[in-house]
């Protein structure tokens, strides 16, 4: 924590996920690192929140370091919520996880979705600092177009826009998205109380 700076684990196996986190924080003085080798938490909860505890559990039970995890997914309306907690599982591939809401979603007229964010930061021991949750409201398009992001970005399109979060640049992204909305919050808790 020399000079202000702060290094957290960030509980995930996923690199790209790991430069968007460390995009949006840029300029904190905080960043995140992977988890070491070995990082593979068994997500077992009901809600993005308690899974987001899980991997953070896990990662600090790891690194002996401060962890922040997020879970985050898709929750359709005339779905009952669905893909949810499922959405990185929801089907074998990305596209094959596109093409089943797609076509899960057909017979309904509403398209209304958000993208949730859970995000919770523990100690060293696993104990629970922080949580913040981040919300970003939009519909399902009906084709999917759009290059940038991942999972569920190029059928999602954003409120008050015609666009995809897979049409955004990382940049635009980055100001409205799910993830960004928790990661900041938690990000001002950090700098409030950590730092």
């Amino acid at each position: 924590m020399e000079n202000n700076k702060i290094k957290i684990v960030f509980a995930t196996g996923n690199p790209h996920k790991l430069f968007e986190i460390n995009e949006i924080s840029k300029g904190s003085g905080i960043e995140f690192v992977l988890p070491p080798a070995g990082f593979n938490p068994v997500e077992t909860g009901t809600t993005f929140e308690q899974n987001s505890y899980i991997k953070a559990f896990e990662a600090a039970k790891l690194s002996g370091n401060i962890a922040l995890a997020d879970d985050s997914g898709l929750c359709v309306e005339a779905l009952n919520g669905e893909p949810g907690i499922h959405s990185a599982r929801y089907d074998d591939t990305p596209q094959k996880r596109i093409d089943k809401l797609l076509a899960n979603l057909a017979p309904f007229g509403n398209r209304k979705a958000k993208f949730v964010c859970a995000m919770t930061l523990v100690d060293s021991n696993g104990k629970t600092i922080n949580k913040e949750t981040g919300e970003c409201y939009g519909e399902i398009a009906n084709v999917q177009s759009g290059h940038h992001g991942f999972g569920y970005d190029p059928i999602f399109i954003v409120e008050g826009t015609k666009t995809t979060m897979a049409e955004m640049s990382e940049e635009e992204k980055n100001k409205i998205s799910h993830r960004s909305i928790a990661l900041n919050k938690m990000i001002t808790f950090i700098k409030n109380n950590l730092m």
